[in-house]
């Protein structure tokens, strides 16, 4: 019997308390190639147990309940595969909140939240009378709902960046678009679970393509396209290249192809929005920030580092 083997067998053997079920599935996930193991396996033990990590490092030393042993066995042998562990527990927080994640939608990342956080400040500064978090369009007044803005995000996925907005700015009109049903899907549990159903439309097509045939006027784009060039997709890491949707992933040959559509697109509104904002990938942000340029519809186009201090973000903004 290999090591491998052994470490295995030695794993899942109950019984065994809360503190050995984390040691031991910690180190055999290690050795199905999970970086960081042991904080998955507890992560998952989290999950089916119900409890966060307080009451489990109170419950440390007691015995895991065979039930829930088995439950939890399952999960990690799921995460040993290479599944997110996300998709796993069928959710991931993004800008404070849990929204509902599956295979059918990309995983939200902590950098898309930068995004987010430079939308709301450039459109507040544009439309300071929409700003009142509480401020519901259905009850404003005229003024105030001729005011804020219309907002439109494209590729919406699991609906985290849409929700979040409509969450964040309840006088804003939201719409977004997928051209996954699945993806939508998910994108209106997510609204439905906090409380935006109402305030969030969601249609099915390809980028801008069902707006310009609504003759819908956007006031502020955004949109975190596929921008994995195709001769990447084989490189990625397998929790992203096996299990995470390609259609999401793939933006052409060098990644871009997702921009210029949607750069093409935009004179085909009735008017170009004031604000449009993307999430891009590496070297990516200063082509097309210069495709932007060269439109001439914006006064400031302005690149948003991400945490790592790789560019990742464009912020346009017509003032």
């Amino acid at each position: 019997m290999g090591q491998e083997a052994k470490a295995e067998e030695r794993w899942y053997e109950l019984p065994m308390t809360f503190r050995q079920a984390c040691v031991k599935a910690g180190a055999w996930l290690e050795t199905s190639g999970v970086e960081d193991g042991r904080s998955h396996a507890e992560r998952l033990l989290l999950h089916v147990l119900g409890i966060d990590r307080a009451a489990l490092l109170l419950a440390w030393n007691d015995l895991l309940p065979p039930d829930k042993g088995e439950e939890w066995q399952a999960l990690v042998r799921r995460r040993a595969t290479g599944e997110p562990l996300q998709y796993v527990i069928g959710e991931e927080w993004f800008f404070g909140r849990p929204f509902a994640v599956t295979p059918a939608v990309l995983i939200p990342r902590p950098e898309t939240e930068l995004l987010v956080e430079g939308v709301l400040a450039a459109a507040d500064r544009l439309w300071p009378a929409a700003t009142v978090q509480a401020m519901p369009a259905s009850s404003g007044s005229a003024e105030a709902i001729a005011a804020a803005p219309t907002v439109v995000d494209v590729g919406t996925g699991s609906g985290a960046i849409a929700v979040t907005l409509a969450a964040q700015r309840h006088g804003w009109r939201l719409s977004a678009s997928d051209l996954s049903p699945d993806a939508l899907e998910v994108a209106r549990a997510n609204a439905a679970r906090h409380k935006a159903s109402d305030r969030v439309t969601f249609v099915q097509g390809d980028l801008l393509a069902p707006f310009i045939a609504r003759g819908s006027r956007i006031d502020v784009l955004v949109s975190n396209p596929p921008y994995i060039p195709a001769a990447d997709m084989d490189g990625l890491q397998r929790e992203v290249r096996d299990h995470e949707p390609r259609l999401a992933l793939e933006g052409g040959a060098d990644g871009l192809d997702p921009y210029r559509r949607m750069l093409e697109q935009l004179p085909l509104l009735p008017a170009m929005p004031r604000i449009v904002a993307f999430e891009l990938g590496i070297h990516q942000p200063r082509v097309v920030a210069g495709l932007m340029r060269e439109i001439g519809a914006w006064d400031d186009i302005a690149i948003i580092t991400d945490y790592n201090g790789i560019e990742r973000h464009i912020i346009a903004v017509r003032t």
